[in-house]
């Protein structure tokens, strides 16, 4: 456990509280198995919009009257969707699991989140049915809790900003996995 993480889970649990294990996950830029999709469409869309932009651009206006402004305006939104689809997800993603912090007392399940704010979520360990772990060969992992949303693989992250809010609450990238999955199954036979 570092310090920086145990101390912000520390003040978020209740007197009669002991934390067993807090961690976070994967920090930098990651890619995901969605990313075989998304980068290709990424740069149709993108490449695509920003043709479009530009092909607006170079018609003098005075040819085209009125459409020569409507034409770039309407692109605008297309360009920035592409760009942010091209590489702008990738850092939002990396800011968002450079703000998320785990942790795992001996009553429940703790996830501090937020990008521009704190979300707590927290899960009863005794209510907990639905635990399922996935794990790579270099032992790091993600243990999901309940169950996954059918399109999440697609949208793993959130490729766009407000589709990863719908994601199952989940350990994500976390080293240890197995070790982190089995503590949490100890915890729920104690309490």
């Amino acid at each position: 456990m570092d310090f920086q993480t145990e101390s912000l889970l520390r003040g978020e649990l209740d007197s009669n509280e002991r934390l067993l294990w807090s961690g976070r996950p994967k920090q930098g830029i990651v890619f995901r198995g969605s990313d075989a999709f998304m980068i290709p469409f990424s740069l149709l869309w993108g490449g695509f919009a920003i043709f479009w932009e530009f092909m607006a651009l170079s018609i003098p206006s005075k040819d085209t009257g009125p459409v020569g402004l409507i034409f770039p305006i309407f692109g605008i939104p297309f360009v920035l969707a592409g760009l942010y689809m091209i590489f702008g997800r990738f850092i939002v993603d990396a800011k968002k699991r450079a703000k998320t912090y785990y942790g795992l007392s001996d009553q429940r399940v703790i996830i501090l989140s937020g990008l521009f704010g704190k979300k707590i979520k927290s899960l009863n360990i005794r209510t907990l049915t639905d635990i399922s772990l996935t794990e790579k060969a270099d032992g790091k992992g993600t243990i999901l809790f309940g169950q996954d949303n059918p399109w999440s693989s697609w949208f793993g992250g959130g490729w766009f900003p407000g589709m990863s809010g719908a994601q199952t609450p989940r350990f994500e990238m976390i080293a240890d996995a197995k070790i982190i999955y089995n503590k949490i199954r100890n915890a729920q036979q104690v309490s």
